[in-house]
């Protein structure tokens, strides 16, 4: 059995990764610590857990083999870089960090411990991300040209009983989270471009603050490539419905999927069938174990999440360039941005 410590629960989802340890039938929640002490032993007391006031007395428990980071996002070096020199395993939110040199140090301390890292990337593991990545390896839209992703909610809109919306206020702090709309909801657009298209040579970034709050509610980014194709990522916390959309187009055809009827659909000259008119793509993979599963999986194997691990420096460095380019109001090669390396 894999006992786990929940660092904070500052995150809104730290509740599904509680849900997921207690779910996982190799894991256990043993303790809980949380930065606003009386969050924290509310949270104890609901799981029937100890809580931990300091963070050195969870990380010294010999019982306790790894933790769960779901701290404020600029908490993420200090606490992981402890956690790994603690000895244990560690399983994040993302954003790893808010700039590359925080991911560097904490990849420093995980590689020196031989902690297992994992960072949780959901929609990679999902049907359609499988079938979308296998049809751009098989070469069936061309040439890619564009790819669009967008990713929003209503999460900073007014509601009946909160004229701040429905995310928790700390959301909306610069200090703790680093960024709004694009750090949070963007991750997962950003994350899905560099898979489908891989590292652009240049970003160049707006921010929107339609509810007047300290970071952004409204954000776009275009990605450029060096053979031309352009990546665009959309996100935003003042949308009145959640929504994901993707779109990819390529010198011989397109696809697009929405979580409207979560269907895949493609068209053109590589698709039997789809040359002249859209098709449903119903040869969909099974979704990949979650990246807390994984996570488990690769503490039980000894081994470890390399290509997720990759994606998520890549995300950070995106991330860091994006705010980059805002701050310059200009496009940021990614070359001003120091790489990092499994």
């Amino acid at each position: 059995m894999i006992r786990v410590a929940i660092l904070s629960f500052w995150h809104v989802h730290a509740k599904d990764y509680a849900q997921q340890a207690i779910a996982h039938p190799d894991t256990e929640i043993a303790a809980i610590w949380d930065e606003v002490p009386e969050r924290g032993r509310q949270k104890a007391t609901e799981y029937g857990v100890p809580f931990y006031e300091r963070l050195d007395d969870v990380l010294a428990l010999p019982d306790v083999d790894g933790v769960i980071v779901v701290t404020p996002t600029n908490r993420h070096r200090d606490v992981m870089t402890a956690a790994a020199e603690a000895g244990k395993h560690i399983f994040t939110e993302k954003v790893l960090a808010l700039t590359t040199g925080d991911c560097e140090a904490i990849l420093a301390a995980v590689r020196k411990s031989g902690v297992t890292l994992t960072v949780s990337l959901p929609r990679l593991n999902m049907a359609f991300t499988q079938a979308v990545n296998a049809i751009l390896q098989a070469g069936q839209l061309g040439q890619l040209t564009l790819a669009r992703l967008r990713l929003a909610h209503n999460g900073a809109l007014p509601t009946e009983t909160s004229t701040l919306g429905s995310l928790p206020a700390h959301f909306f702090s610069l200090e703790q989270a680093g960024g709004g709309a694009l750090i949070d909801l963007g991750c997962h657009p950003m994350y899905l471009a560099r898979l489908f298209l891989g590292m652009p040579e240049s970003l160049h970034a707006s921010f929107g603050y339609v509810t007047g709050k300290e970071v952004e509610d409204s954000a776009v980014a275009v990605l450029r490539y060096p053979d031309g194709a352009l990546g665009i990522v959309e996100a935003g916390f003042v949308n009145s419905y959640s929504q994901f959309n993707l779109e990819i187009q390529g010198t011989l055809g397109s696809l697009s999927y929405s979580r409207q009827d979560d269907k895949l659909y493609v068209r053109g000259a590589g698709f039997a069938g789809a040359e002249k008119e859209w098709r449903s793509w119903t040869d969909l993979p099974s979704a990949l174990p979650s990246s807390f599963e994984q996570w488990v999986t690769h503490i039980q194997q000894g081994t470890t999440a390399d290509e997720n691990i990759q994606l998520a420096l890549d995300l950070t460095r995106l991330m860091e360039a994006s705010v980059k380019s805002v701050q310059s109001g200009g496009a940021v090669s990614l070359c001003e941005i120091p790489a990092s390396g499994v």
